[in-house]
Protein backbone atom coordinates (compact mmCIF):
# COMPACT_ATOMS: atom_id res chain seq x y z
CA UNK A 1 0.00 0.00 0.00
CA UNK A 2 1.13 3.53 -0.70
CA UNK A 3 2.07 5.68 2.29
CA UNK A 4 -0.50 8.34 3.15
CA UNK A 5 2.07 11.15 2.99
CA UNK A 6 3.59 12.12 -0.37
CA UNK A 7 7.28 11.50 -0.99
CA UNK A 8 7.59 15.13 -2.02
CA UNK A 9 5.48 18.11 -1.08
CA UNK A 10 6.05 21.51 -2.76
CA UNK A 11 4.03 24.54 -1.70
CA UNK A 12 4.05 28.05 -3.21
CA UNK A 13 7.70 27.67 -4.20
CA UNK A 14 9.54 30.55 -5.86
CA UNK A 15 13.29 30.54 -6.49
CA UNK A 16 15.35 33.57 -7.47
CA UNK A 17 19.00 33.21 -8.45
CA UNK A 18 21.52 35.81 -7.32
CA UNK A 19 21.43 38.81 -9.68
CA UNK A 20 18.18 37.59 -11.27
CA UNK A 21 15.37 40.13 -11.47
CA UNK A 22 12.49 37.64 -11.24
CA UNK A 23 11.91 34.22 -9.69
CA UNK A 24 11.87 31.13 -11.88
CA UNK A 25 10.09 28.89 -11.04
CA UNK A 26 7.34 30.95 -9.46
CA UNK A 27 4.52 30.02 -7.03
CA UNK A 28 4.80 26.29 -7.79
CA UNK A 29 2.69 23.78 -5.85
CA UNK A 30 2.51 20.00 -6.35
CA UNK A 31 2.96 16.63 -4.61
CA UNK A 32 4.65 13.46 -5.81
CA UNK A 33 3.44 10.11 -4.48
CA UNK A 34 5.15 6.75 -4.46
CA UNK A 35 4.76 4.88 -7.75
CA UNK A 36 4.57 8.02 -9.90
CA UNK A 37 6.86 8.90 -12.80
CA UNK A 38 6.45 12.64 -13.25
CA UNK A 39 7.61 14.42 -16.39
CA UNK A 40 8.56 18.06 -15.82
CA UNK A 41 8.22 20.13 -19.00
CA UNK A 42 8.67 23.79 -19.82
CA UNK A 43 10.49 26.19 -22.12
CA UNK A 44 14.15 26.99 -21.54
CA UNK A 45 14.49 29.42 -18.63
CA UNK A 46 11.21 28.38 -16.99
CA UNK A 47 13.14 27.02 -14.00
CA UNK A 48 13.00 23.25 -14.47
CA UNK A 49 16.61 22.56 -13.47
CA UNK A 50 16.47 25.20 -10.74
CA UNK A 51 13.40 23.51 -9.28
CA UNK A 52 15.15 20.14 -9.18
CA UNK A 53 18.04 21.66 -7.21
CA UNK A 54 15.68 22.74 -4.45
CA UNK A 55 14.30 19.24 -3.96
CA UNK A 56 17.42 17.90 -2.25
CA UNK A 57 18.52 21.11 -0.53
CA UNK A 58 21.26 22.23 -2.92
CA UNK A 59 19.14 25.37 -3.05
CA UNK A 60 19.45 27.17 -0.67
CA UNK A 61 22.36 25.41 1.09
CA UNK A 62 24.95 25.20 -1.70
CA UNK A 63 23.77 27.54 -4.47
CA UNK A 64 23.08 31.28 -4.16
CA UNK A 65 19.33 31.63 -4.59
CA UNK A 66 16.43 32.99 -2.58
CA UNK A 67 13.77 30.43 -1.67
CA UNK A 68 10.20 31.40 -0.87
CA UNK A 69 7.66 28.72 0.02
CA UNK A 70 8.36 25.19 1.23
CA UNK A 71 9.74 21.90 -0.05
CA UNK A 72 9.35 18.77 2.06
CA UNK A 73 11.02 15.47 1.13
CA UNK A 74 9.86 12.57 3.24
CA UNK A 75 8.30 15.08 5.61
CA UNK A 76 11.61 16.95 6.07
CA UNK A 77 11.90 20.65 5.21
CA UNK A 78 14.71 20.86 2.64
CA UNK A 79 15.53 24.47 3.58
CA UNK A 80 16.42 23.55 7.15
CA UNK A 81 17.72 19.96 6.90
CA UNK A 82 21.27 19.09 5.95
CA UNK A 83 21.90 18.01 2.36
CA UNK A 84 23.43 14.75 3.63
CA UNK A 85 20.20 13.92 5.43
CA UNK A 86 18.12 14.79 2.39
CA UNK A 87 20.21 12.49 0.19
CA UNK A 88 18.51 9.51 1.81
CA UNK A 89 15.17 10.86 0.58
CA UNK A 90 16.07 12.41 -2.80
CA UNK A 91 18.75 11.14 -5.21
CA UNK A 92 19.83 13.50 -7.97
CA UNK A 93 21.25 13.03 -11.48
CA UNK A 94 22.42 16.33 -12.90
CA UNK A 95 22.14 17.59 -16.46
CA UNK A 96 25.95 17.47 -16.67
CA UNK A 97 27.22 14.15 -15.21
CA UNK A 98 30.74 15.56 -14.83
CA UNK A 99 29.35 17.86 -12.14
CA UNK A 100 28.86 14.94 -9.76
CA UNK A 101 31.61 12.43 -10.55
CA UNK A 102 34.26 12.66 -7.82
CA UNK A 103 36.23 9.40 -7.58
CA UNK A 104 38.86 7.58 -9.61
CA UNK A 105 37.00 4.38 -10.54
CA UNK A 106 33.57 3.43 -11.77
CA UNK A 107 33.04 1.11 -8.79
CA UNK A 108 34.12 3.70 -6.22
CA UNK A 109 31.89 6.32 -7.80
CA UNK A 110 28.76 4.24 -7.23
CA UNK A 111 29.95 3.13 -3.77
CA UNK A 112 30.66 6.71 -2.67
CA UNK A 113 27.09 7.58 -1.63
CA UNK A 114 26.20 4.35 0.21
CA UNK A 115 29.58 4.39 1.98
CA UNK A 116 28.89 7.90 3.24
CA UNK A 117 25.62 6.61 4.67
CA UNK A 118 27.80 4.19 6.70
CA UNK A 119 25.94 1.19 5.39
CA UNK A 120 27.36 -2.31 6.07
CA UNK A 121 29.97 -3.40 3.55
CA UNK A 122 27.88 -6.26 2.17
CA UNK A 123 24.97 -3.87 1.56
CA UNK A 124 27.26 -1.39 -0.23
CA UNK A 125 28.73 -4.11 -2.42
CA UNK A 126 25.30 -5.49 -3.29
CA UNK A 127 23.92 -2.06 -4.20
CA UNK A 128 26.94 -1.17 -6.33
CA UNK A 129 26.84 -4.38 -8.33
CA UNK A 130 23.08 -4.20 -8.87
CA UNK A 131 23.22 -0.55 -10.01
CA UNK A 132 26.17 -1.06 -12.36
CA UNK A 133 24.62 -4.13 -13.92
CA UNK A 134 21.38 -2.21 -14.50
CA UNK A 135 23.17 0.46 -16.54
CA UNK A 136 25.56 -1.93 -18.30
CA UNK A 137 28.79 -0.81 -16.61
CA UNK A 138 29.60 -3.74 -14.34
CA UNK A 139 32.31 -5.05 -16.69
CA UNK A 140 33.98 -1.62 -16.62
CA UNK A 141 33.86 -1.21 -12.84
CA UNK A 142 37.64 -0.86 -12.44
CA UNK A 143 38.06 1.88 -15.07
CA UNK A 144 38.55 5.57 -14.43
CA UNK A 145 35.30 7.47 -15.16
CA UNK A 146 37.34 9.84 -17.35
CA UNK A 147 37.81 6.95 -19.80
CA UNK A 148 34.06 6.61 -20.35
CA UNK A 149 32.25 8.41 -23.16
CA UNK A 150 29.80 11.18 -22.33
CA UNK A 151 26.98 8.64 -22.48
CA UNK A 152 28.94 6.26 -20.27
CA UNK A 153 29.41 8.94 -17.64
CA UNK A 154 25.69 9.69 -17.82
CA UNK A 155 24.89 6.04 -17.09
CA UNK A 156 27.44 6.08 -14.26
CA UNK A 157 25.70 9.05 -12.65
CA UNK A 158 22.38 7.21 -12.89
CA UNK A 159 23.92 4.14 -11.28
CA UNK A 160 25.12 6.31 -8.40
CA UNK A 161 21.58 7.58 -7.86
CA UNK A 162 20.11 4.07 -8.00
CA UNK A 163 22.59 2.82 -5.42
CA UNK A 164 21.46 5.41 -2.87
CA UNK A 165 18.12 3.66 -2.49
CA UNK A 166 16.33 6.99 -2.06
CA UNK A 167 12.52 6.91 -2.39
CA UNK A 168 12.59 9.78 -4.94
CA UNK A 169 15.01 9.94 -7.88
CA UNK A 170 15.29 13.24 -9.76
CA UNK A 171 16.84 13.08 -13.22
CA UNK A 172 17.65 16.12 -15.36
CA UNK A 173 17.76 15.00 -19.02
CA UNK A 174 19.19 11.54 -18.27
CA UNK A 175 19.12 10.29 -21.88
CA UNK A 176 20.47 13.35 -23.67
CA UNK A 177 23.90 11.79 -24.28
CA UNK A 178 22.79 8.19 -24.77
CA UNK A 179 22.52 6.05 -27.88
CA UNK A 180 19.26 4.09 -28.50
CA UNK A 181 20.39 1.00 -26.59
CA UNK A 182 21.57 3.14 -23.69
CA UNK A 183 18.18 4.88 -23.56
CA UNK A 184 16.41 1.52 -23.49
CA UNK A 185 18.72 0.28 -20.73
CA UNK A 186 18.18 3.37 -18.57
CA UNK A 187 14.40 3.34 -18.85
CA UNK A 188 14.30 -0.41 -18.22
CA UNK A 189 16.34 0.09 -15.05
CA UNK A 190 14.17 2.99 -13.90
CA UNK A 191 10.99 1.04 -14.65
CA UNK A 192 12.20 -1.72 -12.34
CA UNK A 193 12.90 0.87 -9.64
CA UNK A 194 9.33 2.19 -9.59
CA UNK A 195 7.66 -1.19 -10.19
CA UNK A 196 7.76 -1.97 -6.49
CA UNK A 197 5.40 0.95 -5.83
CA UNK A 198 7.40 2.50 -2.98
CA UNK A 199 9.59 4.86 -5.02
CA UNK A 200 8.97 7.67 -7.50
CA UNK A 201 10.80 9.53 -10.25
CA UNK A 202 10.80 13.16 -11.35
CA UNK A 203 12.12 13.45 -14.88
CA UNK A 204 13.21 16.50 -16.86
CA UNK A 205 13.43 15.19 -20.42
CA UNK A 206 13.35 16.42 -24.02
CA UNK A 207 13.39 13.04 -25.73
CA UNK A 208 9.69 12.38 -25.23
CA UNK A 209 9.56 9.67 -27.89
CA UNK A 210 11.32 7.34 -25.48
CA UNK A 211 9.77 8.75 -22.31
CA UNK A 212 6.06 8.57 -23.12
CA UNK A 213 5.79 4.84 -22.47
CA UNK A 214 7.44 5.37 -19.08
CA UNK A 215 5.91 8.50 -17.53
CA UNK A 216 2.55 8.60 -15.77
CA UNK A 217 2.08 12.32 -15.19
CA UNK A 218 3.22 15.64 -16.64
CA UNK A 219 3.74 19.00 -14.95
CA UNK A 220 4.27 21.89 -17.38
CA UNK A 221 5.84 25.20 -16.38
CA UNK A 222 5.10 28.23 -18.54
CA UNK A 223 7.57 30.91 -19.61
CA UNK A 224 7.18 32.70 -16.27
CA UNK A 225 7.91 29.52 -14.31
CA UNK A 226 4.34 28.93 -13.12
CA UNK A 227 2.51 25.61 -13.35
CA UNK A 228 0.44 25.75 -16.52
CA UNK A 229 -0.78 22.13 -16.61
CA UNK A 230 -0.62 19.15 -14.28
CA UNK A 231 -2.23 15.79 -15.00
CA UNK A 232 -1.86 12.42 -16.69
CA UNK A 233 0.93 12.77 -19.26
CA UNK A 234 -1.05 11.59 -22.28
CA UNK A 235 -3.99 13.86 -21.46
CA UNK A 236 -1.80 16.91 -20.89
CA UNK A 237 -0.04 16.51 -24.25
CA UNK A 238 -3.13 15.60 -26.28
CA UNK A 239 -5.44 18.21 -24.73
CA UNK A 240 -2.94 21.08 -24.83
CA UNK A 241 -0.68 20.23 -27.78
CA UNK A 242 -1.25 23.52 -29.61
CA UNK A 243 -0.58 25.55 -26.47
CA UNK A 244 2.56 23.54 -25.71
CA UNK A 245 3.84 24.18 -29.23
CA UNK A 246 3.29 27.92 -28.80
CA UNK A 247 5.12 27.76 -25.46
CA UNK A 248 8.08 26.06 -27.14
CA UNK A 249 7.77 22.85 -25.14
CA UNK A 250 9.07 19.59 -26.57
CA UNK A 251 6.47 17.09 -27.79
CA UNK A 252 6.93 13.57 -29.17
CA UNK A 253 8.12 13.73 -32.78
CA UNK A 254 5.07 11.79 -33.94
CA UNK A 255 2.77 14.29 -32.24
CA UNK A 256 4.47 17.23 -33.97
CA UNK A 257 4.25 15.38 -37.29
CA UNK A 258 0.55 14.69 -36.69
CA UNK A 259 -0.10 18.38 -35.99
CA UNK A 260 1.49 19.27 -39.32
CA UNK A 261 -0.51 16.58 -41.09
CA UNK A 262 -3.69 18.00 -39.55
CA UNK A 263 -2.85 21.35 -41.10
CA UNK A 264 -2.79 19.61 -44.49
CA UNK A 265 -6.20 18.04 -44.20
CA UNK A 266 -5.72 14.79 -42.27
CA UNK A 267 -8.28 14.42 -39.48
CA UNK A 268 -6.22 12.46 -36.87
CA UNK A 269 -8.88 13.08 -34.25
CA UNK A 270 -6.80 11.54 -31.42
CA UNK A 271 -3.28 12.89 -31.49
CA UNK A 272 -0.78 10.01 -31.58
CA UNK A 273 1.94 9.81 -28.94
CA UNK A 274 3.87 6.88 -30.42
CA UNK A 275 4.85 5.66 -33.90
CA UNK A 276 2.44 2.75 -33.50
CA UNK A 277 -0.46 5.12 -32.82
CA UNK A 278 0.47 7.25 -35.81
CA UNK A 279 0.67 4.19 -38.07
CA UNK A 280 -2.79 3.07 -36.93
CA UNK A 281 -4.19 6.58 -37.47
CA UNK A 282 -2.75 6.76 -40.99
CA UNK A 283 -4.24 3.33 -41.75
CA UNK A 284 -7.64 4.68 -40.76
CA UNK A 285 -7.03 7.66 -43.07
CA UNK A 286 -6.53 5.17 -45.92
CA UNK A 287 -3.28 6.84 -46.90
CA UNK A 288 -1.56 5.31 -49.91
CA UNK A 289 1.56 6.15 -51.94
CA UNK A 290 -0.70 7.92 -54.44
CA UNK A 291 -1.89 10.37 -51.78
CA UNK A 292 -0.90 13.93 -52.70
CA UNK A 293 2.49 14.54 -51.14
CA UNK A 294 2.01 18.13 -50.04
CA UNK A 295 1.47 16.89 -46.48
CA UNK A 296 4.93 15.38 -46.50
CA UNK A 297 6.54 18.44 -48.02
CA UNK A 298 6.27 20.18 -44.67
CA UNK A 299 8.11 17.39 -42.92
CA UNK A 300 10.78 16.39 -45.39
CA UNK A 301 14.51 17.05 -44.92
CA UNK A 302 16.89 18.87 -47.22
CA UNK A 303 17.24 16.85 -50.38
CA UNK A 304 20.99 16.36 -50.06
CA UNK A 305 21.16 16.20 -53.85
CA UNK A 306 24.50 15.53 -55.45
CA UNK A 307 26.48 18.55 -56.58
CA UNK A 308 29.61 19.02 -58.63
CA UNK A 309 32.70 17.79 -56.86
CA UNK A 310 34.46 20.60 -55.00
CA UNK A 311 37.63 20.81 -52.97
CA UNK A 312 36.86 19.77 -49.37
CA UNK A 313 37.17 22.42 -46.69
CA UNK A 314 37.95 19.72 -44.11
CA UNK A 315 40.14 16.76 -45.01
CA UNK A 316 41.47 13.95 -42.79
CA UNK A 317 43.91 11.31 -43.97
CA UNK A 318 44.93 8.43 -41.73
CA UNK A 319 43.69 10.33 -38.66
CA UNK A 320 44.68 8.34 -35.59
CA UNK A 321 44.08 9.70 -32.09
CA UNK A 322 45.16 8.12 -28.82
CA UNK A 323 44.22 8.95 -25.27
CA UNK A 324 46.84 7.71 -22.90
CA UNK A 325 47.52 4.19 -24.16
CA UNK A 326 44.17 3.69 -25.86
CA UNK A 327 43.69 4.33 -29.57
CA UNK A 328 40.29 6.02 -30.03
CA UNK A 329 40.31 6.80 -33.77
CA UNK A 330 41.89 4.38 -36.23
CA UNK A 331 43.20 5.76 -39.53
CA UNK A 332 40.20 7.86 -40.53
CA UNK A 333 39.93 9.25 -44.07
CA UNK A 334 37.23 11.89 -44.46
CA UNK A 335 36.33 14.82 -46.73
CA UNK A 336 33.72 17.45 -45.84
CA UNK A 337 32.47 19.83 -48.50
CA UNK A 338 32.26 23.60 -47.97
CA UNK A 339 28.76 24.77 -47.12
CA UNK A 340 27.62 21.35 -45.92
CA UNK A 341 25.85 20.59 -42.65
CA UNK A 342 27.30 17.26 -41.57
CA UNK A 343 26.24 15.14 -38.61
CA UNK A 344 28.68 12.73 -36.97
CA UNK A 345 26.64 9.89 -35.46
CA UNK A 346 27.40 6.64 -33.67
CA UNK A 347 26.78 4.66 -30.51
CA UNK A 348 28.25 5.77 -27.17
CA UNK A 349 32.01 5.27 -27.24
CA UNK A 350 32.26 5.30 -31.05
CA UNK A 351 34.64 8.27 -30.97
CA UNK A 352 32.29 11.07 -32.10
CA UNK A 353 33.49 13.74 -29.69
CA UNK A 354 37.13 12.78 -30.23
CA UNK A 355 36.68 13.10 -34.00
CA UNK A 356 35.01 16.50 -33.96
CA UNK A 357 37.57 17.82 -31.46
CA UNK A 358 40.43 16.56 -33.62
CA UNK A 359 38.96 18.10 -36.78
CA UNK A 360 38.51 21.42 -34.98
CA UNK A 361 41.93 21.34 -33.30
CA UNK A 362 40.49 21.39 -29.78
CA UNK A 363 42.52 18.23 -29.26
CA UNK A 364 45.42 18.82 -31.70
CA UNK A 365 45.59 15.96 -34.20
CA UNK A 366 48.94 14.49 -35.24
CA UNK A 367 50.81 16.76 -37.62
CA UNK A 368 49.78 16.41 -41.25
CA UNK A 369 46.66 14.28 -40.73
CA UNK A 370 44.01 17.05 -40.88
CA UNK A 371 43.58 20.23 -42.89
CA UNK A 372 40.82 22.75 -42.26
CA UNK A 373 40.40 25.76 -44.55
CA UNK A 374 44.04 25.58 -45.59
CA UNK A 375 45.65 25.14 -42.16
CA UNK A 376 46.82 22.17 -40.10
CA UNK A 377 45.03 22.17 -36.72
CA UNK A 378 47.92 20.13 -35.33
CA UNK A 379 50.39 22.98 -35.80
CA UNK A 380 48.30 26.16 -36.21
CA UNK A 381 48.41 28.93 -33.62
CA UNK A 382 45.31 29.38 -31.42
CA UNK A 383 44.64 32.73 -33.14
CA UNK A 384 44.72 31.25 -36.65
CA UNK A 385 42.62 28.28 -35.55
CA UNK A 386 39.98 30.43 -33.83
CA UNK A 387 39.74 32.67 -36.90
CA UNK A 388 38.65 29.70 -39.01
CA UNK A 389 36.83 27.36 -36.64
CA UNK A 390 34.25 28.06 -33.94
CA UNK A 391 33.75 25.22 -31.47
CA UNK A 392 30.89 24.51 -29.08
CA UNK A 393 31.56 21.93 -26.36
CA UNK A 394 29.14 19.25 -25.25
CA UNK A 395 29.09 20.84 -21.78
CA UNK A 396 28.89 24.64 -22.15
CA UNK A 397 30.61 25.35 -18.82
CA UNK A 398 33.83 23.90 -20.20
CA UNK A 399 34.36 26.99 -22.36
CA UNK A 400 33.20 29.88 -20.14
CA UNK A 401 35.96 32.15 -18.85
CA UNK A 402 34.42 35.62 -18.34
CA UNK A 403 32.46 37.06 -15.38
CA UNK A 404 29.40 38.16 -17.39
CA UNK A 405 27.47 37.00 -20.43
CA UNK A 406 28.41 40.22 -22.26
CA UNK A 407 32.12 39.73 -21.55
CA UNK A 408 31.94 36.08 -22.60
CA UNK A 409 30.63 37.10 -26.01
CA UNK A 410 33.06 40.00 -26.28
CA UNK A 411 36.17 38.00 -25.34
CA UNK A 412 37.02 36.65 -28.80
CA UNK A 413 36.46 40.04 -30.41
CA UNK A 414 38.70 41.77 -27.88
CA UNK A 415 41.49 39.29 -28.62
CA UNK A 416 41.24 40.41 -32.26
CA UNK A 417 41.37 44.10 -31.22
CA UNK A 418 37.92 44.84 -32.66
CA UNK A 419 36.88 48.44 -31.87
CA UNK A 420 34.70 48.85 -28.78
CA UNK A 421 31.71 50.27 -30.65
CA UNK A 422 31.71 47.32 -33.07
CA UNK A 423 32.02 44.93 -30.12
CA UNK A 424 28.96 46.50 -28.48
CA UNK A 425 26.99 46.23 -31.71
CA UNK A 426 27.92 42.63 -32.45
CA UNK A 427 27.43 41.47 -28.86
CA UNK A 428 24.06 43.21 -28.74
CA UNK A 429 22.99 41.48 -31.94
CA UNK A 430 24.06 38.09 -30.55
CA UNK A 431 22.27 38.67 -27.24
CA UNK A 432 19.07 39.48 -29.14
CA UNK A 433 19.48 36.54 -31.53
CA UNK A 434 19.64 34.07 -28.62
CA UNK A 435 17.17 35.72 -26.26
CA UNK A 436 19.81 36.69 -23.69
CA UNK A 437 19.40 40.48 -23.63
CA UNK A 438 18.17 40.42 -20.03
CA UNK A 439 21.13 38.25 -18.97
CA UNK A 440 23.96 40.45 -20.27
CA UNK A 441 25.26 41.23 -16.78
CA UNK A 442 24.74 37.76 -15.30
CA UNK A 443 27.58 35.32 -14.64
CA UNK A 444 27.46 32.51 -17.25
CA UNK A 445 27.38 29.82 -14.56
CA UNK A 446 24.10 31.24 -13.22
CA UNK A 447 22.23 30.73 -16.50
CA UNK A 448 19.82 27.88 -17.05
CA UNK A 449 21.06 24.86 -18.98
CA UNK A 450 19.38 26.03 -22.16
CA UNK A 451 20.71 29.57 -21.77
CA UNK A 452 24.25 28.25 -21.26
CA UNK A 453 23.97 26.28 -24.48
CA UNK A 454 22.78 29.34 -26.42
CA UNK A 455 25.61 31.43 -24.97
CA UNK A 456 28.20 28.80 -25.95
CA UNK A 457 26.90 28.81 -29.53
CA UNK A 458 26.95 32.61 -29.57
CA UNK A 459 30.60 32.75 -28.46
CA UNK A 460 31.53 30.42 -31.33
CA UNK A 461 29.55 32.40 -33.91
CA UNK A 462 30.49 35.93 -32.98
CA UNK A 463 33.90 35.84 -34.70
CA UNK A 464 32.21 34.70 -37.93
CA UNK A 465 34.35 31.63 -38.62
CA UNK A 466 34.11 29.69 -41.91
CA UNK A 467 33.69 26.39 -40.05
CA UNK A 468 31.45 25.84 -37.04
CA UNK A 469 31.70 22.63 -35.01
CA UNK A 470 29.11 21.80 -32.36
CA UNK A 471 28.98 18.84 -29.96
CA UNK A 472 25.31 18.04 -29.15
CA UNK A 473 24.07 21.56 -30.04
CA UNK A 474 20.43 21.05 -29.02
CA UNK A 475 21.20 19.52 -25.61
CA UNK A 476 19.32 21.45 -22.92
CA UNK A 477 17.23 23.48 -25.38
CA UNK A 478 13.47 23.71 -25.40
CA UNK A 479 11.74 22.92 -28.68
CA UNK A 480 11.38 26.53 -29.76
CA UNK A 481 15.01 27.42 -29.02
CA UNK A 482 16.25 24.23 -30.67
CA UNK A 483 14.24 25.10 -33.78
CA UNK A 484 15.65 28.63 -33.74
CA UNK A 485 19.18 27.28 -33.44
CA UNK A 486 18.69 24.83 -36.30
CA UNK A 487 17.17 27.59 -38.43
CA UNK A 488 20.22 29.71 -37.61
CA UNK A 489 22.54 26.90 -38.67
CA UNK A 490 20.66 26.60 -41.96
CA UNK A 491 20.97 30.33 -42.57
CA UNK A 492 24.69 30.20 -41.78
CA UNK A 493 25.05 27.31 -44.18
CA UNK A 494 23.25 29.32 -46.87
CA UNK A 495 25.81 32.08 -46.31
CA UNK A 496 28.63 29.58 -46.88
CA UNK A 497 29.52 28.43 -43.39
CA UNK A 498 30.47 24.76 -43.11
CA UNK A 499 28.84 23.15 -40.09
CA UNK A 500 29.76 19.91 -38.35
CA UNK A 501 27.72 18.56 -35.45
CA UNK A 502 27.79 15.56 -33.17
CA UNK A 503 24.33 14.38 -32.21
CA UNK A 504 22.42 11.37 -30.92
CA UNK A 505 19.18 12.72 -32.41
CA UNK A 506 18.67 10.92 -35.72
CA UNK A 507 15.36 12.73 -36.23
CA UNK A 508 17.33 15.98 -36.22
CA UNK A 509 19.76 14.39 -38.70
CA UNK A 510 16.91 13.37 -41.00
CA UNK A 511 15.28 16.80 -40.95
CA UNK A 512 18.20 19.21 -41.01
CA UNK A 513 21.51 17.82 -42.25
CA UNK A 514 22.93 17.50 -45.75
CA UNK A 515 25.52 14.81 -44.96
CA UNK A 516 26.15 12.10 -42.36
CA UNK A 517 29.28 10.40 -41.06
CA UNK A 518 28.53 7.08 -39.34
CA UNK A 519 31.18 6.06 -36.79
CA UNK A 520 31.61 2.70 -35.09
CA UNK A 521 34.54 1.64 -32.91
CA UNK A 522 36.62 4.62 -33.96
CA UNK A 523 36.24 4.00 -37.70
CA UNK A 524 34.11 5.59 -40.40
CA UNK A 525 31.55 3.01 -41.52
CA UNK A 526 29.96 5.34 -44.07
CA UNK A 527 29.91 8.99 -45.11
CA UNK A 528 27.69 10.66 -47.67
CA UNK A 529 24.46 12.58 -48.36
CA UNK A 530 21.87 12.17 -45.61
CA UNK A 531 19.05 11.19 -47.96
CA UNK A 532 21.16 8.39 -49.42
CA UNK A 533 22.48 6.92 -46.18
CA UNK A 534 19.10 6.99 -44.44
CA UNK A 535 17.83 4.48 -46.98
CA UNK A 536 20.21 1.86 -45.54
CA UNK A 537 18.68 0.78 -42.23
CA UNK A 538 21.22 -2.05 -41.85
CA UNK A 539 24.10 0.43 -41.96
CA UNK A 540 22.79 2.21 -38.88
CA UNK A 541 21.86 -1.01 -37.10
CA UNK A 542 25.39 -2.36 -37.57
CA UNK A 543 26.69 0.84 -35.96
CA UNK A 544 24.44 0.36 -32.91
CA UNK A 545 21.86 2.93 -34.05
CA UNK A 546 18.22 2.88 -35.08
CA UNK A 547 16.52 5.01 -37.67
CA UNK A 548 13.76 7.18 -36.18
CA UNK A 549 10.51 5.16 -35.91
CA UNK A 550 8.60 8.16 -37.26
CA UNK A 551 10.63 8.04 -40.44
CA UNK A 552 9.71 4.39 -41.01
CA UNK A 553 6.01 5.02 -40.33
CA UNK A 554 5.72 7.90 -42.79
CA UNK A 555 7.73 6.08 -45.43
CA UNK A 556 5.47 3.03 -45.20
CA UNK A 557 2.44 5.32 -45.52
CA UNK A 558 3.83 6.88 -48.70
CA UNK A 559 4.30 10.27 -47.04
CA UNK A 560 8.01 10.63 -47.62
CA UNK A 561 11.08 9.05 -46.14
CA UNK A 562 11.39 11.29 -43.10
CA UNK A 563 9.49 13.55 -40.82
Amino acid sequence: MRPSAPLLRVRDLSLTHADAAHPSPRDVTFDIDAGEVVLLLGPSGSGKSTLTLALNGLIPHALPATLVGTVEAGGIDTASAQTATLSTHVAMVFQDPDAQIVTGSVYDEVAFGPENLRLPLDVVESRVEEALRRVGLWERRDENPDHLSGGGRQRLAIAGALAMGSPLIVLDEPTANLDPQGIDDVYAALSEVVATGDRAILLVEHNLDAAMAFVTRAIVLDGDGRVAFDGPAAEVIRDHADELVRMGVWLPAVTLAALRLRERGFSLALLPLSPQELAAALDREDVSPSTPRRAADEISPPSGEATARVEPIIRARGLTVRRRRTEILHGIDLDLEPGSLTAIVGANGAGKTTLIQALAGVVPPPRGQVRVDGIDPGTASPRDLAARIGFVFQNPEHQFIAPTVFDELAHGLRLRHVPDDEISTRVGEMLARFGLEHKAGVHPFLLSGGEKRRLSVGTALITRPRVLALDEPTFGQDRARAAELLDLLQSLRAEGTTIVIVTHDLQLVAEHTSHVVVLADGRVRAAGPTATLLQDERLFADAGLRLPPLQRVLASAGLGATA
